[in-house]
């Protein structure tokens, strides 16, 4: 038996550039149906971890210097080198693991917001994040036309589109060199932002809001603990291994049901799995949908359907996109297939 539990990533409180304290953003996680929160303070370690609002509430750290953001969890202390060739090695050497943050912002944007991306792929992340919700709004944010800007903040959710395809190819390259799980997260870089120049005060972007966007499904063998360092170890350890569905809510109510089976065994979102003769990829969905199944970076196959059964006869990595409309709406880790010797 899976237990699933629902979580968010990449958030700001007040000890960065974001404006809510740990209780106003637990109640907001618990509101919008999470069950765990990892905060990401800028060079920032200073939220101290726990349950809040029956929430389990777990601090990381957003290194960023330059071009280059990094998202790191499982650390003691804050990083403070400034080079991120030594400092994705000072996370590893603390004992924990990062991702790239927004590593493929636009350059052509239509606004002042800065691109921040990660500019030298040759430096290698422990995982990547693959989307990140406030990124994919400013690069198609156009603040030099009144109306356009209206409609950037009226109708925000319709300028969220998929991932980006640089960005896949990174991910789907770092994990053809080897044969471990190169993970990837969503995250949302929630700051929920207070405009006061105005007779009552606007909160662009508010934290409930954006707790409903971009999640991060886990599967667990057991229940999440009641021990809080039992539950953080159970996050951080299933979002290391790349054991979490990316999930766009705001396009789907609807959670899919994604797993590998063989002749002995049936996983969801695990790193590996041997190859046999009944070797299927299972994805069910309960609505039409675009489903796509990638092996070692290539579309193998794309199906409008509710559900998908994929006999896999290669080994390999595979991993599977759930795209309705135009939207993207899942993305799974890759799992990898292998031969017994």
């Amino acid at each position: 038996m899976m237990y699933s539990y629902i979580g968010a990533i990449h958030i700001h409180s007040k000890y960065s550039d974001g404006t809510g304290d740990i209780n106003l953003i637990s109640k907001a996680a618990k509101k919008a149906g999470l069950d765990w929160i990892i905060i990401t303070d800028h060079n920032c370690l200073d939220t101290v971890e726990g349950f809040y609002n029956g929430v389990c509430v777990i601090k990381g750290e957003e290194i960023g210097y330059d071009n280059y953001h990094y998202l790191a969890f499982g650390t003691k202390e804050v990083i403070k080198e400034t080079d991120p060739l030594k400092y994705v090695q000072e996370v590893r050497n603390q004992g924990g693991f990062g991702f790239a943050a927004h590593p493929d912002e636009s350059e052509k944007r239509n606004n002042n917001y800065r691109p921040i991306k990660w500019i030298d792929k040759s430096i290698t992340p422990d995982g990547i994040e693959i989307w990140n919700w406030f990124s994919a709004w400013a690069d198609n944010l156009n603040d030099k036309n009144l109306f356009a800007l209206i409609y950037a903040y009226l109708f925000k959710y319709k300028l969220i589109t998929k991932p980006k395809n640089e960005t896949l190819e990174w991910w789907d390259k770092l994990n053809n060199k080897t044969e471990n799980i190169i993970p990837a997260i969503a995250g949302i870089d929630v700051h929920a932002l207070k405009i006061k120049k105005y007779i009552i005060p606007v909160t662009i972007f508010p934290y409930k809001e954006m707790f409903k966007t971009f999640s991060n499904i886990i599967n667990l063998k057991s229940p999440l603990s009641d021990d809080f360092l039992t539950a953080k170890q159970q996050v951080l350890n299933a979002v290391k291994s790349g054991n979490n569905l990316m999930v766009n809510r705001k396009i789907c109510k609807v959670l899919p049901k994604i797993y590998i089976k063989n002749l002995t065994k049936s996983i969801s979102f695990e790193k590996s799995l041997i190859l046999d003769e009944q070797t299927y990829l299972s994805v069910n969905i309960n609505r039409i949908a675009k489903i796509k199944i990638i092996k070692n970076g290539k579309v193998i196959i794309e199906k409008q359907a509710k559900f998908l059964d994929f006999h896999i006869i290669e080994q390999g990595k595979y991993r599977v996109e759930i795209i309705i409309g135009n939207k993207g709406y899942v993305y799974s880790n890759p799992i990898y297939i292998y031969k017994r010797d």
